[in-house]
């Protein structure tokens, strides 16, 4: 059988229905770096207009970590405070096409990646 975007496409569909939220969560991180790394390999072929699109696609999943951050819960504004500081730097990484600040955006999610890890393993383990 021959491996299509269809079947990838249905794959990841399922994947996504079935995901907790925890998952979810772990996926978004992965699309973020993703979409930097896309961002980068542009940024090195100074093709701007998807360094510009990749970007934004990394700005627009700080944006929904933001937008879903459960003050009731104190670590929240730490995590609130981190995103900030990715959202800015993906921004003025995307005004001046500095390749460094781009990568100093990436490893402050590649942490955020690790401590989301962390956190469900605590909670998987508690469980």
């Amino acid at each position: 059988m021959a491996f299509t975007a269809a079947a990838a496409n249905a794959y990841q569909g399922t994947k996504i229905k079935t995901a907790s939220p925890a998952e979810l969560t772990l996926m978004l991180y992965d699309g973020s770096i993703k979409f930097c790394n896309m961002a980068r390999s542009a940024l090195e072929k100074n093709d701007y207009e998807n360094t510009n699109k990749y970007i934004q696609k990394a700005r627009k999943i700080i944006v929904e970590f933001r937008n879903n951050l459960d003050f009731n819960y104190p670590v929240a504004q730490d995590f609130d405070r981190v995103y900030e500081y990715i959202y800015y730097t993906l921004v003025d990484a995307n005004v001046k096409k500095d390749i460094t600040l781009l990568d100093e955006a990436l490893g402050r999610i590649k942490e955020m990646r690790e401590t989301w890890i962390e956190v469900m393993e605590k909670v998987k383990n508690a469980g």
